[in-house]
């Protein structure tokens, strides 16, 4: 019986073990570039500077290290004079797989910030779930968005 038990909980050791190999979190940080590839611009009526502003966006992201990921989005915005709220969805795609997110944010004064919610995940991301930040950044560059990402990835387990 005795050792039964212990084989038992052996097994249930190195069970927990494994699975927490997999779990995780990690911490993704880089800068990303986007450009507007599919963009509509709708004035309000009567309202000056007011914008309703929808599209399909292409960006890189690079990592301090040299990597580098793609991200595919949409994103929808209702600015005031280039100020105000801003939403979307992004597919992430890195080497060792995909995250996809949904993001919310405001514009003000030429700057971004933001929120992420991760939905998704694919490959080493399988089933991820976590959070993040978007802020702009200075910008040397016309017809583009400069902006540092940080991605808190949790993978099932953690």
């Amino acid at each position: 019986m005795r050792k039964s038990l212990t084989f038992f909980l052996s097994g249930v050791i190195l069970a927990v073990a494994a699975s927490t190999a997999v779990a995780g979190e990690r911490v993704l940080e880089f800068k990303l570039v986007t450009k507007p590839i599919d963009l509509k611009v709708i004035e309000a009526a009567n309202v000056e500077g007011q914008t309703v502003v929808s599209g399909k966006f292409f960006g890189v992201a690079v990592f301090n290290d040299g990597r580098i990921g793609v991200k595919e989005f949409v994103n929808a915005s209702d600015l005031l004079k280039g100020s105000g709220p801003f939403f979307g969805y992004s597919t992430y795609t890195f080497e060792e797989g995909s995250i996809t997110a949904r993001y919310t944010g405001s514009a003000k004064d030429g700057k971004s910030t933001g929120e992420y919610t991760i939905l998704s995940g694919t490959g080493a991301y399988a089933n991820a779930t976590g959070t993040g930040t978007i802020e702009s950044a200075p910008n040397p560059f016309k017809g583009v968005n400069l902006l540092n990402i940080k991605l808190v990835v949790k993978t099932p387990g953690s």
